[in-house]
């Protein structure tokens, strides 16, 4: 094998198209432009959003809220999906992920106080509201705060 010999393989090479190289090239004249107007000249075509010099939409419309970037945001839970879970003495969030009473824990897991619960378990959360902490202990239970 000799240095004269290498190639690449045969169709892994693609020539580059050479616009504006005479007619011959197929190319040629304007240069895949078509013409004349806006986009054929140079410069090219005006970006997204550009609507020929009046004032854009995304200008025109009122900007409106905030929105915190560090805001922490719960999963949530109520006290009666927590009730219908039986057998079980300890309540998680893998738990409740496992059973699909929630999707997804996000920042946190955190317990509200809608329906009753009628039986003493734990239940580990990231946050409760103060009236699912009296319901929990007022059936037995503890509510603690992972």
């Amino acid at each position: 094998m000799n240095m004269n010999d290498i190639k690449p393989a045969e169709g892994s090479r693609k020539k580059n198209k050479r616009v504006g190289r005479g007619i011959g090239s197929g190319h040629g004249k304007t240069s895949c432009k078509g013409h004349k107007g806006q986009k054929a000249r140079s410069g090219g075509p005006k970006g997204a959003g550009f609507e020929g010099g009046q004032m854009p939409l995304q200008r025109r419309v009122p900007k409106r809220g905030f929105k915190n970037n560090f805001s922490i945001i719960y999963s949530i839970v109520n006290l009666d999906a927590i009730d219908k879970l039986q057998g079980f003495n300890e309540i998680t969030p893998e738990l409740l992920i496992e059973k699909g009473v929630v999707k997804e824990i996000k920042n946190g897991l955190k317990v509200l106080g809608n329906g009753n619960i009628q039986r003493a378990v734990t239940v580990r959360a990231a946050a409760f509201s103060l009236a699912a902490v009296k319901k929990i202990e007022s059936a037995g239970g503890k509510a603690e705060v992972i």
